[in-house]
């Protein structure tokens, strides 16, 4: 009987420690104690089921609520639902008549109003990128504006759009003087006298000026075209009536830019490369000699033919200095006098052939020179080829202008040289045999006489 009592004693403690929770309850010392507070946990157990079981309940009746709010909220979207479709049909079917109606109306303005539109965007472009705005500047807002509306343009915008048209046209026939804003080569905004020849060409203290229209400005070219263009700049500025002659670009500005592009004869020459200074350097170097020689067989000729006509044998010409060998040997014998002469001949004719193999050598070296920067060019464009590709065609391009121009510097410096060395040799074979003739008719009014002649 007392194992059964302590059995059940002990169940109950199972059961009543969760009840006592953290309170920790102390430990009973007796079975009565013990019994006392197994019966108080029950009792404070039974106190908060019951709470909880109320809480419960009136949660239930707030949710049961809620969700009486909720279908009730449901029912009435779902109305309003069907109430916002029909209006939306009804809309629909409203805007499909009014834009019958708004189609029969407008007819034909509407395909007025694409073409309105698209002549203003045309017209923009063409205003944005025109001379005339560096004079009259602010067309462009106003066509962007028209060239992007969505709706039918007014009398007065169709009217502004027919002026600024006009305008253009009008403009592009006339030669016009104004104070502009224009960008120098250092990038300086100075205030300038411009002078505006049509759409084509802006011009300013006698330069070529072009339209930047992203900053609305009139810059100058970074670089001018040659002299003979600019020439026509300044006499067409100062001038203030008339006709006057102007290099005009009628492509407005196309041309111009390749005239720019084409390199200079100093750009040109450069292009040859060391090979190229080189025939120059020779080329120089023989036209100078080739004119020093030419100078001296003219002289050398006038005075012979001076010499020609005197009685009396002068010693600053080659003929004066045969005869004078002549007189020196009146009295020698003919094989004697003969030899003399010659031997005077001779020496007059090696002085005029002095420097003379130079003219001819540069003549002949300056095209195989020009060969050989033919040569290291094409090697160069080779390499290039090898290294890049033929994609970009200007990698290429100084390997070949160095090939073309030591040929055309070889050849400018040859045909010239062969030219003078040529004329110089006929001159000089012209006055020895001058020096020849005489000589000769001297021995032999010698041998027919037996006697001495005078050398006259």
């Amino acid at each position: 009987m007392n194992r059964l009592i302590a059995a059940a004693i002990t169940g109950l403690m199972l059961v009543a420690l969760p009840a006592l929770g953290a309170d920790q309850a102390p430990k009973a010392k007796s079975l009565d104690e013990l019994l006392r507070q197994v019966k108080s946990g029950w009792r404070s157990e039974r106190a908060d089921i019951k709470k909880r079981e109320e809480d419960f309940k009136r949660a239930k009746q707030s949710q049961a609520q809620k969700l009486e709010q909720a279908r009730a909220e449901r029912i009435r979207e779902e109305q309003r639902s069907e109430r916002m479709e029909e209006q939306f049909e009804l809309n629909e079917d409203v805007i499909s008549e009014l834009e019958d109606d708004l189609r029969k109306q407008l007819g034909t303005l509407g395909e007025l109003f694409g073409v309105v539109r698209q002549v203003a965007g045309d017209t923009r472009g063409h205003v944005d990128n025109s001379l005339v705005s560096s004079q009259i500047p602010g067309r462009a807002p106003f066509l962007e504006e028209l060239g992007q509306s969505r709706t039918l343009p007014s009398i007065e915008k169709l009217e502004k759009l027919w002026y600024i048209l006009l305008q253009q046209m009008t403009e592009s026939g006339k030669v016009v003087r104004f104070k502009a804003t224009v960008i120098d080569a250092d990038g300086q905004e100075t205030a300038r006298d411009v002078v505006r020849v049509g759409v084509f060409n802006a011009i300013s203290d006698g330069k070529y000026l072009r339209w930047l229209p992203e900053v609305g400005k009139l810059s100058e070219l970074s670089r001018q075209p040659p002299a003979r263009y600019l020439s026509t700049v300044s006499k067409f500025t100062a001038a203030t009536s008339g006709l006057n002659r102007f290099a005009l670009d009628p492509s407005r500005g196309s041309i111009l830019a390749m005239v720019i592009e084409t390199p200079s004869r100093r750009e040109r020459i450069a292009q040859g490369g060391p090979i190229g200074m080189t025939i120059i350097g020779i080329g120089l170097l023989a036209g100078v000699v080739a004119l020093m020689r030419l100078a001296v067989i003219f002289v050398v000729g006038r005075k012979v033919k001076s010499q020609l006509s005197s009685d009396q044998a002068s010693e600053g010409n080659p003929l004066g200095r045969v005869l004078g060998i002549y007189e020196e040997n009146r009295n020698a014998d003919i094989e004697t006098l003969e030899l003399k002469l010659d031997e005077a001949i001779l020496r007059e004719s090696a002085k005029l052939d002095r420097f003379l193999w130079a003219i001819k050598v540069v003549s002949a070296v300056a095209p195989l020179m020009g060969l050989l920067g033919t040569v290291t060019g094409m090697i160069r464009v080779f390499t290039t080829i090898t290294l890049v590709g033929t994609g970009d065609p200007k990698m290429m391009a100084s390997g070949i202008s160095e090939a073309l121009v030591t040929t055309m510097l070889g050849l400018l410096v040859a045909i010239p040289l062969v030219l003078i060395h040529a004329f110089v040799m006929s001159r000089k074979k012209e006055i020895v045999e001058v020096l020849q003739e005489q000589s000769t008719g001297l021995v032999a009014r010698r041998a027919e006489g037996g006697r001495p002649v005078a050398a006259g």
